[in-house]
């Protein structure tokens, strides 16, 4: 089984299983994934069987049905905004880009029923020197990590926190490749499974009106206090108090699940860097 459930296989073997299942109506032979994937020609039944256990042992997308490998797609469009549970998440970090960048502070706060419930915090040691541009933007230095947890000490705590959550972050695509690079560094061929919503997408379709679509320009659109802008817990609780007009935005104008919302902020869009956006 994978190491947290909400993490999935990011193997090519596993990749190559569920594109193969998801042409072939979401199930096929345990022999036709075998003979296609693992490239083993005219298998023993047998052992293909042996084989496909070991990867839906890795993945909970896949299932062994008898002698047949099943892809489950979970229906997460349906989930709606009453019942979901949301984490809101913000990293700040040594650089633009994973790798070789790292992540040096984490916050999260989780929105349980309408409201912020919970937080998660922390300083992280990047395991690298901060740059001083990003010592600048943020105020936090190589002193300040230095005695902070490295990823690997927090990575249970965390995924523990964000649960079967929706994710959501001010450029999602960002916060995610660091979160998912981190963790892979940690659980080897494993990535966050976990849906996840872009407040930055959903603000140029909520908002088209506001000068741009920064954090900061957004939070002031909402009255919303962001004092230390660039630290990971007050983006992230801002991000939160954002997040949560948007739903009231998006049921009043008939979006009330997370397919919804999705849809709405799926027109391509051209995707900048967390300090373009924030």
């Amino acid at each position: 089984m994978p190491p947290f459930p909400n993490l999935i296989s990011d193997s090519v073997l596993i990749k190559d299983a569920i594109r193969l299942l998801a042409l072939s109506g979401g199930r096929a032979p345990a022999v036709k994934v075998v003979d296609r994937v693992m490239r083993i020609r005219k298998p023993d039944p047998t052992l293909a069987k042996r084989l496909v256990a070991d990867l839906v042992e890795r993945d909970t997308r896949l299932a062994l049905h008898q002698d047949e490998v099943v892809y489950i797609e979970q229906d997460r469009d349906s989930i709606s905004f009453s019942d979901a549970e949301f984490v809101v998440i913000d990293l700040e970090t040594t650089g633009a880009k994973a790798p070789p960048c790292r992540v040096t502070e984490i916050g999260a706060y989780s929105i349980k029923k309408g409201t912020i419930a919970d937080e998660f915090r922390t300083l992280v040691n990047p395991e690298a020197p901060i740059p001083p541009f990003i010592t600048a933007l943020t105020g936090i230095n190589d002193e300040m990590v230095r005695d902070a947890p490295r990823f690997g000490d927090i990575a249970d705590d965390l995924l523990g926190f964000i649960g079967d959550a929706v994710v959501v972050a001010h450029n999602a695509q960002f916060d995610m490749g660091f979160l998912d690079h981190e963790i892979g560094r940690v659980y080897e061929d494993y990535r966050l499974g976990n849906p996840t919503l872009c407040t930055v997408k959903l603000s140029r379709r909520l908002l088209p009106q506001i000068e741009n679509h920064k954090l900061n320009t957004v939070a002031r659109h909402y009255s919303i206090d962001l004092v230390n802008h660039h630290r990971a817990s007050d983006d992230a609780k801002a991000t939160a108090e954002i997040f949560l007009h948007f739903i009231e935005e998006m049921s009043g104008i008939g979006i009330y699940d997370i397919g919804g919302a999705n849809q709405l902020s799926r027109k391509k869009l051209t995707l900048k860097t967390k300090y373009q956006t924030q």
